[in-house]
This record gives C-alpha cells, sequence and structure tokens, in this order.
C-alpha cells in the first residue's frame, strides 16, 4: 500500500487522455473483457503479468486488487445496466509512463462511480474505498460514445 495517495483533483482528466494517448505500445497493454465474474481474474493475471514483464512486480499485488475491484463494478453494471443490456465490452488498458503505471477499466454504464462510506460487515460497498487507499489518485472520464473509464494511478519507485 502505498503511504500518500495523491488527491485525484491534482489529475486533471485531460492529462489523463493524454497519458492513455502518448503511451507507446510497448508501454500499453489492453485487454478486452466479458460482462462476466471470470473477467476478474482474467484482469487480475493480465495486470500482474504485465507489471511482472515491465520489472514492477512490488506493484503486482496491490495494483490486482484495485483490478479486481475495477472490473467488478464494471462486470456488475455491465451485467445488470438500468437501460438493457448492451454489447459494448469491458476493456482493462495498463499504461507506463515512469515513474506511474495508470490501471483505467472501461465499460459501457454512464452511472457515475460513487464512493460509499466503506460498511466492513457487508460484502458490498468498499470496493472504490480499497481502489483511493491502495493507488496514488482514482477517477473516472466519459467516454465519446457513451459508458466511462474509471483509473487509478500508481507511483513505482523508480
Amino acid at each position: 500500500m502505498l503511504e500518500k495517495p495523491m488527491p485525484s483533483a491534482q489529475l486533471s482528466r485531460r492529462s489523463v487522455r493524454e497519458m492513455l494517448r502518448s503511451a507507446d505500445a510497448a508501454d500499453r497493454a489492453i485487454c478486452p473483457l466479458g460482462p462476466q465474474a471470470d473477467s476478474v481474474k482474467t484482469a487480475r493475471d493480465v495486470t500482474r503479468s504485465t507489471l511482472d514483464e515491465w520489472g514492477l512486480s512490488e506493484l503486482g499485488d496491490d495494483a490486482a486488487l484495485v483490478v479486481s475491484e475495477l472490473v467488478t463494478n464494471a462486470v456488475r453494471y455491465a451485467l445488470y445496466p438500468d437501460e438493457g443490456p448492451d454489447e459494448r465490452p469491458i476493456t482493462l488498458t495498463l499504461v507506463r509512463l515512469s515513474p506511474d503505471i495508470l490501471l483505467a477499466v472501461a465499460d459501457p454504464s454512464d452511472e457515475v462511480p460513487t464512493p460509499k462510506e466503506p460498511d466492513f460487515i457487508s460484502e458490498h460497498g468498499r470496493g472504490l474505498y480499497i481502489v483511493e487507499t491502495y493507488s496514488q489518485a482514482w477517477g473516472w472520464d466519459p467516454l465519446d460514445d457513451g459508458g466511462k473509464a474509471v483509473w487509478a494511478l500508481f507511483r513505482t519507485s523508480d
């Protein structure tokens, strides 16, 4: 776990989009995911293996936990949307821009991610609290064609 989270207000939506656009192919991993529960395991595995390839295995556990929460939320909203099923996939993107790693999960839901006061007895409602606790910053951006991308930023030890 990182000691000092950076307030997400310090990262503008423009800077996150620029980070995603400016990354070279070698510094980016993209994984389409289906709206099913086993996508969470796939996302964790892709996150860990990508970070290992980049020589950043020390971030693997925290990043995999955060990705699990983000993909779980995306799957939940993709399976039970307010306006009927959507065919657009969930997409996990990892971007390496030293000294940062950006993880983003895009999904077809327009529902704004809203942190709740964590209820440590309930099985639900702790996801964004976990994301905020384990990442330097997090936020979300609306997508041009509808849906959103929820992202989390990690600082490497470089």
